[in-house]
């Protein structure tokens, strides 16, 4: 027994991207008129948990029943699934978000875009194909990361509106932390995500979601230090700049998060920011935590705003100090995540108008200090000494004296 071809439509992203000349990654189909029973006589596995959807058994493409949803109760799960026979194409792509999203084609290549899906890729547009996006907050997130994935496109006015209607309702007070976060680090990992924190800003979800983030515009630095002035502009400009170098997701967080703290000044020192590295962390401790960040990414983004101001010393530091230094950042140990810490320095440093070919001095030096003292062998050192507050001052001269040789040359 097998599905019938004519019922069978290719949807979604795998449609938009290969219209938008972009390579297509997986492919997801739409099958009509069809049943869970009749799909997996053809030999198809059942892998959805709310809705049924199957893996091909040959090419694990993925294949779902067309399906219509009915809304509930508040939040992105507050739906009913109807996966009936008789749900019709149109009606399984009425339920997605986006035009661009909404447009399938049959297996003779022929287009079906009943909601304009078209037009809108000329246009570059991003458009909600109904009213019933309004009852799913997620596709608030998902717009604002589309807008970071298509640079280039714009989000139509009444979708930016309905979004705001939706912020002014509540529904994205309804959003969970692991969709939050999910969508947050696919936005982060796009070509250009600033623009994700653009849209969220003009609808006002940035404000429910990270308001510790969202007070960094309009917030004044030193002009010497920061031609671009507003704190929200540069920390726009940090993510880009890390987007564009391809650094990893830590890193993008990191870059994010790094000067949280600038929020918190008091007008009266303003533009100056003393302390803010403090302050940053604690916001972002609690950031984290309301989010569930992944370690590897909390980790780093702690790192970097606790101690990013510090590295623009290092130029002035005795090699003591350097060494104390390092062994804050945990770097003889972690080596790899001292890289990311730089990395993350590096786009705060070039994320500023006219200083995006800076020259890190800072960063080269501490890096020659760390490999100086990674040379030197502990255990060697060990071997020869039975008291272990003598072991750690050995281990810690032989560093230090590695690290002098090493500036010397």
């Amino acid at each position: 027994m097998s599905i019938d071809p004519k019922q069978t439509y290719l949807v979604g992203g795998a449609v938009r991207d290969e219209l938008l000349g972009i390579a297509v990654q997986d492919k997801d189909y739409v099958v009509v008129g069809s049943t869970p029973e009749a799909m997996m006589a053809a030999g198809f596995k059942p892998v959805g948990k709310d809705f049924p959807v199957f893996l091909h058994p040959n090419n694990h493409d993925e294949y779902a029943l067309a399906r219509a949803e009915r809304k509930t109760a508040r939040g992105y799960k507050g739906f009913i699934v109807d996966a009936a026979i008789d749900v019709t194409l149109e009606e399984d792509l009425a339920r997605r978000d986006l035009t661009i999203n909404a447009i399938a084609k049959n297996l003779d290549g022929r287009l079906i875009d009943p909601y304009g899906g078209l037009v809108d890729i000329q246009s570059k547009t991003l458009r909600h194909v109904s009213a019933a996006f309004a009852e799913d907050p997620v596709r608030i997130l998902r717009t604002a990361r589309f807008a970071a994935r298509y640079a280039d496109f714009t989000v139509a006015p009444e979708t930016m509106q309905l979004m705001q209607k939706m912020v002014q309702d509540g529904e994205v007070d309804a959003l969970v932390a692991e969709r939050v976060w999910q969508e947050l680090a696919k936005g982060l990992m796009e070509r250009a995500p600033s623009r994700m924190f653009e849209v969220l800003r003009a609808c006002g979800a940035l404000q429910k979601i990270l308001p510790e983030l969202n007070k960094l515009w309009g917030v004044p630095q030193p002009a010497q230090y920061h031609p671009e002035i507003d704190t929200g502009v540069h920390i726009m400009m940090v993510i880009d700049y890390a987007a564009n170098q391809q650094f990893s997701l830590p890193v993008r967080y990191a870059a994010l998060m790094h000067d949280l703290g600038k929020g918190t000044t008091p007008v009266e020192v303003l533009p100056r920011h003393i302390g803010h590295e403090a302050r940053s962390v604690h916001l972002l401790n609690v950031i984290n935590k309301r989010l569930r960040v992944p370690n590897e990414c909390k980790e780093l983004a702690v790192m970097v705003a606790k101690f990013h101001g510090k590295l623009h010393t290092v130029e002035e530091m005795r090699p003591s100090t350097l060494l104390n230094f390092l062994i804050e950042l945990d770097a003889i140990r972690q080596p790899e995540r001292l890289k990311d810490f730089l990395k993350a320095c590096e786009a705060d440093s070039r994320g500023r108008t006219g200083f995006e070919n800076r020259l890190l001095p800072e960063a080269e030096k501490l890096m020659m200090a760390l490999e100086a003292a990674m040379r030197i062998d502990a255990g060697k050192i060990a071997s020869g000494i039975e008291l272990p507050e003598k072991i750690k001052l050995a281990v810690y001269e032989a560093r230090l004296m590695a690290i002098k040789q090493r500036l010397k040359s």
